[in-house]
């Protein structure tokens, strides 16, 4: 009993010191070979694909992989080559570097192992060759690539006791060859396990798929008969038979020293004849010898090789490691350049003024770069007499000051007017000097410009601590002033727009009569508005563009996700502003009219179906109501029914929660065909149903809505010469009448 007890024990620490294992150790003939294909910079997976599928631990390794990232689906033809071009190359890389490299090698001498690992590699390659010619010629034909594998790893139970226990495993070996005996049968007796249960365990552990594990299992037992009831176990007996056969080629070692008999039972089971098993042998040698060249078998002065491909490696690396330090500076320097450029942005907006803005750039340059005394001003308007500036003198200390513009030299020096250089700031702004209460080093006094769209808008004069920093920094403080000249543009542009909408306001003001109508039904103060827009639009777009294009590139290149979302956040506001002038642009000067005949059915159902896209909303309670005698109407379609969709989608957010029913009447007064369009929704007090039709005007909360909805139905309806009149009361609803030409 205590006899059993100890066999049990040896066994199950053998079995533990075997399961630790993470791979197999390769040979360094091999690590020669692969070593300068992953040092490759465009490094492809590929390249390595005939060494993978030669060597039992690379592509056990390999197949490992392939199995954790899901690559080996069932009933799918078992390919290594296919898994290798869907992996990315950087997890083959580390997973090939992750192998160990044996240190047997060429110049060993022979009694240094029992079973030099070149011999047994080179056994292996012959069961596989054997396994892939056997699964080839056998009716119905097996998956040869599947078998051939399945030979490669067939005695991975072996690498790893020689791997995990050498001096036992070198014990068993020896002692199988004094015995001719099996080294199956060795283990036994000393482990009270053996190789195949060795290797079954590994198989488990890494995931091989399961055919590969019952062949490594399985392929010393009586495989004919356990394939009778286990169909999965045929490509065991394809490697039980080509082992045998490659042992009978003496091609390579096993470590078993039994006579090698093949059962007839087995060969018949698998429908593969004497002459056939014939001409396998005879093309083995040749099949193995190709894959041995592969794997560098046959190289001379292997550890020379091995040496130079290690040196060769370690060099690269080293270069890389090199490289990859200085990008980490690079990134490093980014980031807070990121950060630094992310803090501006976010204490800024368009509504604020440019003096604001420039000094909110300053402080925070002076801040990140850590400079002395800064001084930031922007370019004179032509004509002015007053230049505005920002001063900092410390962390904590800003003022606006207001400085005469030179008058015998340009405020900002004609090398960057219109492009980016660091000048020294002393011979070019002295001017500026004289008027500032405040020294500034005349040796450290940089001058750099604020760009936007090829323009300087303003300049910067800084105190450079540390002149070496100039050359460092000077992609940097391009990128920072380059964005902040974008968002001075912006608020200059947007200071503009005020003027506009100051303009516009005055003239919307005027009363009525004071705005008599020309023959298209236009009106002095949509002149006024197509304008301003023109306006806006020249000054606006092109400033968003920049910003919108600058917050992509940022947003493409940044892995921070909470930067990200602000890199958005300044693209979707940016589309926001663009829109807005859209808005502008197509309610001032709208596509004149192209009137035909219509059926007022079918301008209804057209409208419905635009107010239902533009909603979001699928089934809108319609009512409508057409009168017998109605005819058609000569307007533009698309016009008047983006109008009433714009109508109907008013009606709609009316009832708030849940939608409620519009009602629509046709019918005929006159000449025109009237419409009505009445709901019973919030309705509008007075003073909102005076503002309706205006633009932009909105009575909800700001950011909600841009109020162009019936503004631009009533130009709509205006430009096909008709009328839009709206009756409304606060809590009971609205009705909108439309009067359109036959």
């Amino acid at each position: 009993m205590m006899e059993k007890l100890a066999d049990t024990t040896a066994a199950q620490r053998v079995e533990l010191a075997v399961y630790q294992l993470e791979s197999l150790s390769t040979l360094p003939p091999v690590a020669a070979r692969f070593f300068p294909k992953l040092m490759q910079p465009q490094f492809s997976p590929a390249d390595l694909a005939e060494i993978i599928e030669s060597d039992a631990a690379l592509a056990a390794k390999i197949i490992t992989l392939m199995s954790r990232q899901r690559l080996i689906a069932a009933g799918e033809k078992f390919s290594i080559r296919q898994g290798l071009d869907r992996l990315p190359a950087h997890l083959v890389r580390n997973a090939i570097l992750s192998v160990k490299v044996s240190g047997d090698t060429d110049s060993s001498p022979d009694n240094y192992r029992a079973l030099p690992r070149k011999q047994l590699a080179l056994h292996n390659l012959a069961v596989a060759c054997c396994a892939r010619n056997i699964a080839e010629i056998m009716s119905p034909k097996t998956d040869s690539q599947l078998a051939y594998t399945a030979g490669l790893l067939h005695d991975i139970g072996k690498l790893a006791l020689d791997e995990a226990m050498p001096k036992s495993f070198t014990r068993i070996i020896s002692d199988a060859k004094t015995q001719n005996a099996s080294a199956l049968s060795v283990e036994q007796k000393q482990l009270n396990t053996d190789h195949t249960i060795l290797g079954k365990r590994l198989a488990q552990k890494w995931h091989l798929p399961e055919q590969f594990t019952l062949a490594i299992w399985l392929h010393h037992s009586d495989t004919t008969a356990i394939a009778q009831s286990m169909p999965e176990a045929k490509i065991a007996q394809i490697v039980q038979l080509a082992d045998l056969v490659a042992r009978q080629c003496g091609i390579g070692q096993s470590g078993s020293y039994d006579k090698p008999t093949l059962p007839d039972l087995l060969a018949k089971s698998l429908a593969i004849s004497a002459e056939q098993l014939k001409q396998i042998r005879q093309s083995l040698t040749e099949q193995v010898a190709q894959k041995a060249k592969v794997l560098g078998l046959d190289l001379p002065a292997v550890a020379a090789t091995y040496g130079d491909a290690v040196h060769s490696a370690v060099s690269q690396l080293a270069e890389d490691n090199s490289k990859l330090s200085l990008e980490n500076r690079r990134l490093q320097m980014d980031s807070g350049h990121f950060d630094f450029m992310k803090d501006f942005l976010a204490s800024v907006d368009s509504a604020v003024s440019p003096v604001y803005v420039v000094e909110k750039f300053a402080g925070q340059w002076q801040k990140f770069y850590q400079t002395g005394k800064v001084c930031l001003y922007l370019a004179p308007e032509a004509d002015s007499q007053i230049l505005e500036a920002v001063v900092v003198e410390n962390l904590s200390q800003s003022r606006i000051v207001y400085l005469n513009p030179p008058t015998d030299t340009p405020a900002i020096p004609k090398e960057i007017q219109n492009d980016f250089a660091i000048l020294d700031a002393y011979g070019h702004t002295d001017w500026l000097f004289e008027q500032l209460d405040i020294d500034f080093d005349s040796d450290h006094g940089k001058l750099i410009p604020l760009l936007s769209r090829g323009k300087a808008l303003g300049a910067i004069v800084f105190e450079l601590r540390y002149p070496g920093d100039a050359e460092l920094f000077e992609r940097n403080f391009k990128t920072a002033t380059s964005i902040a000249g974008a968002v001075l543009d912006l608020v200059l542009a947007s200071a503009d727009r005020q003027r506009f909408a100051e303009q516009f306001v005055q003239l919307i003001s005027q009363p009525a009569q004071q705005q008599p109508k020309t023959q298209q039904g236009d009106t002095p103060l949509l002149d006024a508005m197509a304008e301003m827009a023109a306006g806006a639009a020249h000054e606006l777009n092109n400033p968003l563009s920049v910003i919108s294009g600058r917050a992509q590139l940022l947003e493409k290149s940044e892995t921070d996700t909470e930067k990200k979302q602000i890199l958005r956040q300044i693209q979707e506001n940016t589309n926001e502003i663009s829109a807005i002038v859209d808005d502008m642009i197509s309610f001032a000067e709208p596509p004149q009219p192209r009137p035909t005949q219509t059926n007022i059915k079918q301008l209804l159902d057209e409208a419905v179906q635009l107010t239902a896209q533009k909603t979001g909303v699928e089934h809108i309670d319609v009512q409508m109501e057409i009168a017998d005698n109605v005819e058609n109407v000569l307007v533009d379609s698309g016009q008047i029914a983006s109008a009433i969709a714009n109508i109907l989608s008013n009606s709609i957010e009316s009832y708030g929660g849940d939608i409620g029913p519009i009602k629509v009447t046709a019918d005929t007064a006159g000449n025109f065909v009237r419409l009505q369009i009445s709901d019973a929704g919030c309705g509008m007090d007075a003073e909102t149903l005076q503002k309706a039709t205006q633009p932009f005007f909105s009575a909800k909360p700001a950011g909600r809505k841009r109020g162009m909805g019936l503004a631009q139905a009533q130009r709509f309806v205006q430009l096909n010469k008709g009328s839009l009149d709206i009756t409304s009361e606060s809590g009971k609803g609205t009705t909108v009448t439309i009067l359109l030409p036959f």
